[in-house]
């Protein structure tokens, strides 16, 4: 089949007419947000400028009892309402927003404070108390011949001792008395005396 020249002018006509057909589908799907004719999708709502000034209250400022003016969906920037921010003044409570805690308010002296008890050193703050031995007494044992052995225990550890012994690498076990066993911490220099745990 031979194709002249009248038919190659339909055929670039044919292929012209695809290419803006498909240029005009392209430009509605991205237009339209999907596919949806944006002829069946509903409009935005109006806002006019009563509905607007009916919606946003007028707010009051403590210092000069003046109405804001009602906001805008307007973007341009209004030098009123920066005027306004500027003239304000902050008045806070002094806290530091860069430490973690607050500040502990000084007392204020009104001069009728005794100036010698201030200047007395107070000196160094007492060293802490020794930790508490940790260790229970349950029973002992005795055999004729042999010394009297206890049973102590810390958490789940249990320990069997005589009189002169270091239990837990920490405890020397002094006395043992049929109700009460003394114990020193040699490493705080620490003697307890821990009675006989019932049950």
């Amino acid at each position: 089949m031979k194709i002249g020249s009248e038919s190659r002018t339909k055929l670039y006509a044919a292929v012209g007419l695809m290419v803006l057909a498909l240029g005009l589908v392209a430009n509605w799907i991205f237009s339209s947000g999907g596919g949806t004719p944006s002829s069946t999708a509903a409009p935005p709502p109006r806002v006019t400028p009563q509905a607007l000034a009916r919606n946003t209250r007028a707010h009051v400022t403590a210092r000069d009892k003046k109405a804001a003016p009602p906001r805008s969906l307007d973007p341009t920037l209004r030098e009123d309402w920066l005027a306004a921010g500027e003239g304000s003044h902050y008045e806070g409570t002094g806290r530091n927003i860069f430490q973690a805690q607050a500040e502990i308010p000084q007392p204020h002296n009104n001069g009728t404070t005794d100036h010698v008890a201030a200047a007395v050193p107070t000196g160094p703050p007492p060293p802490p108390p020794p930790p508490p031995i940790n260790l229970k007494f349950y029973g002992f044992a005795s055999k004729p011949g042999e010394s009297k052995k206890v049973f102590l225990s810390e958490g789940e550890d249990i320990f069997v001792a005589s009189e002169g012994d270091i239990v837990d690498r920490r405890y020397k076990i002094l006395h043992i008395s049929p109700t009460s066993v003394e114990v020193e911490d040699v490493l705080n220099n620490n003697r307890q005396s821990i009675p006989l745990s019932q049950g």
